[in-house]
């Protein structure tokens, strides 16, 4: 039996009187890669904000690292580490500064190894002692990535990290995503980009007007879709078809 990274049961939230959240429930396995696939407006960053303590729940339960979010926020806070849709770097810093400064605030010993350690992780040693606002969008969220690992936190959370990347800063992201997941470090990825699902995910869940519709691996949410032979060859869908189909739109032709 794997370990479990984060459970969420009948997690319920309402703004007045709209209601966001309607009862999600979900595990992400330790190590795992889980994409959290919804429309805008599906819930998803409430749902994240929910599971890192920035918003209180209404209802239900969400344990993060073994921590009950409500409870016991400080501990929760401790597990993780949170990237959103915008880089968090200082542009007027270096690499190694912004590496430094994090690792500081973190009150770790030897600040600048543990910058020098990630600056090597993720490729940027050659941009160390150069301003972050000289850096390339891809550089730029690598750095950011880097920054929420100082002090190698169990669980990370991505809320579209590569919103506004071009396809060559995207395709960098996913390496290193991959490669904190093979390290043992368990990645809760928000995405609208389907491909990114597609190319990262173990398991992938659909939010839809506040509730998860499907939940499994690529493979099982291909078999809730309707197999089209396509002469001799039975043609894979996509999990943009596979999105479409299970939330009822159909694809204007």
């Amino acid at each position: 039996m794997q370990n479990v990274s984060i459970k969420v049961e009948n997690l319920q939230k309402s703004y007045k009187k709209l209601d966001v959240l309607k009862g999600v429930n979900f595990t992400v396995e330790q190590g795992s890669i889980f994409a959290l696939l919804g429309s805008n407006g599906a819930g998803k960053t409430t749902l994240i904000k929910i599971l890192t303590t920035l918003l209180k729940q209404d209802s239900g339960t969400a344990i993060v690292n073994g921590f009950d979010v409500a409870s016991k926020p400080d501990h929760v806070r401790q597990s993780l580490s949170l990237t959103g849709q915008f880089a968090a770097v200082d542009e007027i810093l270096t690499g190694q500064e912004n590496l430094i400064m994090i690792a500081r605030l973190r009150h770790l010993k030897h600040p600048r190894q543990v910058a020098d350690e990630l600056l090597t992780r993720f490729g940027l040693t050659d941009a160390a002692n150069r301003r972050a606002s000289t850096y390339s969008g891809g550089m730029r969220r690598r750095l950011d990535l880097a920054m929420s690992l100082v002090g190698t936190p169990p669980i990370l959370f991505l809320d579209e990290p590569t919103t506004g990347l071009d396809p060559e800063g995207r395709i960098e992201v996913w390496k290193v995503v991959k490669e904190l997941a093979d390290g043992g470090i368990t990645v809760f990825l928000t995405t609208q980009y389907l491909d990114e699902a597609e190319q990262l995910a173990d398991h992938i869940a659909i939010l839809h007007e506040g509730k998860i519709i499907a939940s499994g691996t690529l493979m099982e949410l291909k078999k809730l879709f309707p197999p089209a032979e396509v002469e001799y060859v039975e043609k894979q869908p996509t999990l943009e078809e596979i999105f479409l189909a299970i939330i009822g739109k159909k694809e204007e032709k």
